[in-house]
């Protein structure tokens, strides 16, 4: 894997909510593409990239870190502050920091799937969503990393 990547994520939210499926709202979709930085060091893959926010000048620095095939770190600095470790079958907590105030999150993951080829890397992970200790969500998020230099890139679906 080179220095230069691409970085997609995508992620689905879907409200846990006491109303049947059928009369729930639509999932809440996001998905960002984006140039990154990757680097390899004492075997964890880190992938870090800047995001921009809507209606503000500030940025968030996001840091993927990826140890293994078991453990996935997304930390978030900036406007908003976070640190969310996904690891199979665990549930960890984490503050969520925001300019509105903080919050408890709490993840379970559910599914986690780290494939790493030469120059690429695929991950998916399925977890629920607590705030506050109240169910709040089902999410998905599907990431890809890739080399720069590869030439093609495509997006999840």
């Amino acid at each position: 894997m080179t220095k230069d990547v691409f970085v997609s994520i995508s992620g689905m939210h879907e409200e846990i909510a006491e109303t049947p499926a059928v009369e729930r709202d639509e999932a809440e979709a996001i998905e960002v593409v984006t140039p990154g930085s990757y680097y390899f060091r004492n075997e964890k893959h880190y992938i870090v990239y800047d995001e921009a926010v809507e209606g503000s000048s500030e940025m968030i620095r996001n840091r993927i870190k990826i140890t293994g095939n078991g453990c996935v770190e997304i930390v978030k600095s900036g406007l908003s502050d976070s640190h969310m470790i996904f690891e199979k079958n665990k549930k960890n907590s984490t503050y969520y920091r925001t300019p509105y105030g903080q919050m408890l999150l709490d993840v379970n993951t559910r599914e986690l799937e780290i494939q790493v080829t030469e120059d690429e890397i695929d991950v998916r992970i399925e977890y629920e969503l607590d705030v506050n200790h109240e169910p709040m969500a089902d999410c998905r998020i599907k990431m890809n990393i890739m080399s720069r230099s590869n030439g093609s890139f495509s997006v999840l679906g």
